[in-house]
């Protein structure tokens, strides 16, 4: 009995240094799961997602740049220009770009149908790392096979809910829902539309993981790298909000609303905690473990999304919503069913 407890206890603490990545990348999926239903609240609430995106980078700057100065700043290498340039890159694409075709995909939809498009990121990811040969991909190898039929299950599960409306799905009626208080944005649901937007910013989002994985490499100090992304994304960010909000000065006054709290959170928490989970999991397992862990965030984000928001999901919707759209402005249903088969 007493070699057992030693073989047990003497397990516990390899088993828990194996675990650690996975355990990281469960705490990541918790953490967007809360950002998509407070961003969808503040969204409904006419927040400019361009504003949002804005404040998330600079609360996530302030957060990552003291623990990056103080964990790090013995052991961080030089910053040379070519380092920086791959971090700017980097930055625009994973988070800048990624954010604000994500964020304007959610204001058409609903909080699970975005956080449902977002399972093709794997799929996406896996398809690039063959592409710049940081994946090999052997059809015989029982591992690649599984890799093949999870991207073929992705793919056509996200080609699903975009272009085919089953049946209505609700966990349960909401006891409180929080959508009848935040329904003062005037932007209309378009499913087809939204799933487009999602889509591109999966692609870039996807990008990040193949960059930052180059990245580690060269620039092996993870709160450093991801401290300088934040920073450059919030000027970047900053620019493309001037840009579309220009003369709209009153939308970057926040107030003590679920605005700051959706900014504070998604900077501190959403960015600052999640992403330097995720370098840190990149940095030890590669890119397709870490994108791996999709699928848990679309669980929490429905339960509570129905719970909070009352949402009603389908098995998808973009085709009825554009055969609805056709209806309404009085075009022949037969046409309108002919273009949906030649789709």
């Amino acid at each position: 009995m007493a070699e057992f407890g030693k073989c047990l206890f003497g397990c516990l603490p390899s088993f828990y240094e194996k675990s650690k990545p996975a355990l990281a990348m469960i705490i990541v999926q918790i953490c967007f799961a809360g950002l998509n239903i407070l961003s969808k609240i503040a969204l409904n609430q006419g927040m400019s997602h361009y504003v949002l995106i804005f404040y998330r980078q600079l609360f996530a700057t302030i957060a990552t740049a003291p623990v990056a100065y103080i964990l790090e700043r013995k052991t961080r290498p030089k910053l040379t220009i070519r380092i920086f340039g791959e971090i700017f890159i980097c930055s625009f694409l994973g988070i800048s770009l990624n954010m604000n075709f994500y964020y304007t995909g959610l204001s058409y939809t609903t909080a699970t149908f975005s956080t449902a498009l977002l399972n093709l990121v794997p799929a996406i990811t896996f398809l690039m790392a063959i592409v710049f040969r940081m994946e090999r991909l052997s059809i015989r190898s029982l591992a690649s096979q599984a890799k093949i039929v999870g991207t073929l299950v992705c793919v056509s599960g996200a080609m699903t809910m975009t272009f085919y409306r089953g049946i209505k799905i609700q966990l349960w009626p909401s006891p409180f829902d929080l959508s009848r208080y935040t329904k003062s944005n005037t932007t209309t649901e378009d499913f087809t539309k939204g799933s487009l937007f999602v889509v591109m910013g999966c692609i870039c989002f996807s990008t990040w993981f193949i960059l930052q994985t180059h990245i580690s490499k060269k620039y092996p100090v993870q709160y450093s790298s991801t401290a300088i992304s934040f920073f450059l994304a919030t000027i970047q960010c900053a620019v493309i909000t001037l840009i579309f909000e220009r003369g709209h000065y009153g939308v970057w006054v926040l107030g003590w609303n679920v605005k700051l709290l959706t900014a504070i959170y998604s900077g501190v928490i959403a960015s600052g905690v999640a992403f330097c989970l995720m370098a840190w999991c990149i940095k030890k397992r590669g890119p397709i473990f870490t994108t791996m862990f999709g699928p848990l965030v679309l669980v929490i984000v429905a339960l509570f999304g129905s719970i909070l928001l009352d949402e009603k999901f389908y098995l998808g919707r973009s085709i009825y919503y554009a055969l609805e759209q056709k209806q309404r402005n009085g075009k022949d249903c037969k046409d309108t069913k002919y273009t949906i088969i030649n789709l």
